[in-house]
């Protein structure tokens, strides 16, 4: 079969023609759920914590819907008995409490019994348990990661149609999520320092302000590949997690920061990274030596008292594997 391209982008599924945004996986999700009612049933018991199974002739899903004052909500399932209302996040990002609870006076309209509000992102759910209220105003909140929405989708008891669109569902999911093994959650953390890289611009002004990173390639004990994701710590903290957007080797500096001198170096990786992660907490160094950089797994990282203590865990994770 002739592969699909748009813009250069290999097309893994109908629903990668929306695009990749948070907007995008939210149409996705709310078209699967309306379309296959095992996908929706299975959706549901999650959300409501129940192995009751529902009458779906009634239910609405609804995307989308703006009131004023209450904010935009990304997906609602309602019937006369139930409200579900799921905020679908990109990477390990989480909503705000606030805006949990702008959602709140809907439940109040439609004075359902079996209400609650979902969170749907990449975060596990350890992370999400450190970051998000177990309630807002009595409406419970739970979370669900993309990985547990793709394991909804094999239908058994379903029309070979709907078995196709939920093929076409975990295609989509597997291009804009990080769905691979547990290695993928590696983080790998790195010190930086105030000293002045290029006139007028130090090393944490190039994560924090350019969001970018570079460092020596395939020596000095440089990662040999990019990492999924980079930590930075400095003032003896972790101050920020990225994704890895994007990556290149360059050994002219001077095309991405005009500030350096337009000559040639020696090879370097240079990172595009994505908006900051910052830990909910206070994560000190620990046992690191002064220029030491560690990796981690990304959801320990974000809940442990220190980078070493994280790093310690995470090998002891895999050895139990």
């Amino acid at each position: 079969m002739p592969e699909l391209y748009l813009h250069q982008r290999r097309i893994e599924s109908i629903f990668s023609l929306l695009g990749e945004k948070e907007n995008d996986v939210t149409y996705s999700i709310g078209w699967a759920l309306s379309r296959c009612p095992q996908f929706l049933q299975r959706f549901l018991q999650f959300a409501l914590g129940t192995r009751e199974r529902f009458h779906l002739e009634d239910v609405v899903v609804a995307l989308q819907e703006f009131r004023k004052a209450e904010g935009i909500t990304d997906i609602e399932i309602r019937d006369s008995n139930l409200h579900v209302i799921a905020e679908a996040k990109r990477g390990w990002a989480l909503p705000t409490e606030g805006q949990l609870a702008k959602y709140v006076p809907r439940f109040k309209a439609t004075k359902a019994k079996q209400r609650v509000i979902i969170t749907m992102s990449e975060c596990s759910s350890e992370y999400a348990r450190h970051n998000l209220p177990p309630s807002v105003d009595g409406v419970a909140v739970r979370h669900i990661g993309w990985r547990k929405i793709a394991g909804f989708s094999y239908v058994e008891k379903s029309s070979h149609a709907e078995k196709r669109l939920m093929q076409e569902l975990r295609n989509y999911l597997a291009t804009i999520v990080t769905m691979q093994k547990q290695e993928s959650n590696w983080v790998y953390v790195v010190v930086l320092n105030r000293h002045e890289w290029a006139p007028g611009l130090n090393f944490i002004e190039v994560v924090e302000k350019r969001r970018r990173y570079f460092h020596p390639y395939d020596r000095g004990g440089w990662p040999k590949e990019a990492p999924n994701y980079m930590g930075f710590r400095y003032d003896g903290r972790l101050q920020s997690i990225h994704h890895v957007e994007g990556a290149e080797v360059i050994r002219n500096f001077h095309r991405h920061f005009p500030e350096y001198p337009d000559q040639e170096d020696d090879p370097h990786f240079l990172y595009r990274l994505g908006p900051p992660i910052r830990p909910p907490q206070e994560v000190k160094t620990g046992k690191i030596f002064r220029n030491g950089r560690k990796w981690a797994m990304l959801d320990l990282l974000l809940t442990s008292k220190t980078i070493s203590d994280a790093s310690v865990k995470s090998y002891k994770r895999t050895e139990a594997i």
